[in-house]
C-alpha cells in the first residue's frame, strides 16, 4: 500500500556533501590568518623590546653629567670703602670640571653678577665662548666692576656693620648657554645659572669656609 507524506509533516534533511569542506576550508584560512597576525604582532614586540634596551644602553653611557664648578678665589676689595666698590674690581677664580666620558660642552659667553643682600653689587661679561673636552678641568677666572653703594642708606650701614664684624656674605653667580657635543652631534641649547654663596673678611678676601664650595647650577 502506497505511503503518502503530508507537507506539512517536517522530513529529514538531506546532508550537502559540499558544504562541510567550504566550512573546513574556512576555518583553515582563518586560523592561519589568526596564526600570521600572531606571528607580526610578536616579532613587532620584539623589535620594539630589542630598540627600547639598545636606546637605553646608550642613554646610560652618553647621558650628559652636569659641570662640577667650585670656587678657588674670590675677592672683592673696597667694602670697607665709604663709596661701596664703585672704584674696586671684584675678581675670582672658579674651577669649571667637565665629568663626562664622551661629551664635550661648548660655552656661550659668560656673564658674572654679584649681590649683596639681593643688591647688585658688581658685574660683568666674565668669560668668552670656548669649548671644553670630555674629562677636563677648565680654570675660570675674570674680574667684574662693582658698584656704588649710597652711602647713608640702609644697605651702606648693613655693610659697615658686616665690614666690623669681619663677615660679608654674598652671593655670586654665573650665567651662560651650553650645548652638550657627542661625537659629530650637539645637543639643543640650555640656560645654564651657577649660584654661589661666598663669605669674605674685611679685606674682601674670600674665608676658608667659601674656599673649594661646590656651587648650585640651576638649567633654566
Amino acid at each position: 500500500m502506497p505511503m503518502f507524506h503530508s507537507p506539512c509533516l517536517p522530513t529529514q534533511s538531506r546532508s550537502n556533501p559540499h558544504h562541510r569542506p567550504r566550512l573546513t576550508a574556512s576555518r583553515i584560512r582563518e586560523s592561519l590568518t589568526t596564526r600570521f597576525t600572531k606571528c607580526v604582532c610578536s616579532l613587532l614586540l620584539t623589535l620594539l623590546l630589542i630598540v627600547g634596551i639598545v636606546v637605553f644602553v646608550l642613554w646610560l653611557n652618553l647621558r650628559p653629567h652636569r659641570p662640577h664648578l667650585h670656587i678657588a678665589e674670590f675677592a672683592a676689595p673696597g667694602l670697607a670703602d665709604p663709596a661701596g666698590l664703585s672704584d674696586s674690581v671684584i675678581s675670582f677664580n672658579i674651577t669649571d670640571r667637565n665629568p663626562n666620558q664622551k661629551i664635550g660642552i661648548y660655552y656661550d659667553a659668560m656673564v658674572g653678577s654679584v649681590y649683596y643682600r639681593d643688591r647688585l653689587v658688581g658685574s660683568g661679561q666674565v668669560m668668552f665662548p670656548f669649548y671644553q673636552p670630555p674629562k677636563n678641568t677648565t680654570a675660570i677666572t675674570g674680574q667684574m666692576a662693582g658698584a656704588r653703594i649710597a652711602a647713608g642708606g640702609t644697605l651702606a650701614a648693613q655693610l659697615a656693620g658686616d665690614v666690623a664684624r669681619g663677615r660679608i656674605a654674598l652671593r655670586f653667580e654665573l650665567g651662560s648657554t651650553i650645548r652638550f657635543k657627542v661625537k659629530t652631534w650637539d645637543t639643543h641649547r640650555h640656560h645654564l645659572h651657577v649660584e654661589c654663596d661666598v663669605v669674605v673678611g674685611s679685606d674682601g678676601g674670600a674665608l676658608p669656609e667659601s674656599k673649594n664650595k661646590r656651587c648650585p647650577i640651576y638649567f633654566i
